[in-house]
């Protein structure tokens, strides 16, 4: 991973277009103040898994993929161990792609979950059509 994923720590387990699983380290940089994980670190998982696993999916077509609706619901807090995230594709349209994605600690308690709405666009003139931090799995 590259970029603001790798900054947070971001590590994809597994992917296709129907499904993506990746994780993240808790630690003390991702704490919001009352030492919990902070609602940005659940919402970048979301939109970065779900946007990479669109756009690797659609690329051979010439187009990319972005966030386009992200929507999180924080049911128990994590503060420690490990986020798990499991994106399960719910839509499959020729502009729109809908995500599902449940977020658990090491216990497998459902902790959040997130709707991801991703936008499928021409790829522009000159653009990489390989996705930021895609290297390694579109090999």
């Amino acid at each position: 991973m590259r970029g603001f994923d790798r900054l947070y720590g971001l590590e994809l387990l597994a992917y296709s277009d129907t499904e993506v699983r990746a994780q993240v380290q808790v630690r003390e940089e991702l704490l919001q103040p009352a030492g919990l994980v902070h609602g940005g670190v659940y919402a970048s998982i979301a939109e970065s898994m779900t946007s990479l696993a669109t756009a690797l999916a659609v690329m051979a077509e010439g187009d990319m993929a972005m966030g386009l609706s992200n929507n999180t619901s924080f049911l128990r807090p994590i503060t420690e161990g490990v986020v798990h995230a499991v994106a399960t594709r719910v839509h499959r349209g020729r502009t729109t792609w809908v995500w599902d994605v449940r977020f658990s600690d090491d216990a497998e308690h459902t902790c959040a979950v997130t709707r991801m709405t991703i936008a499928v666009r021409p790829l522009p003139p000159g653009a990489d059509p390989i996705p930021l931090g895609a290297e390694e799995l579109a090999a």
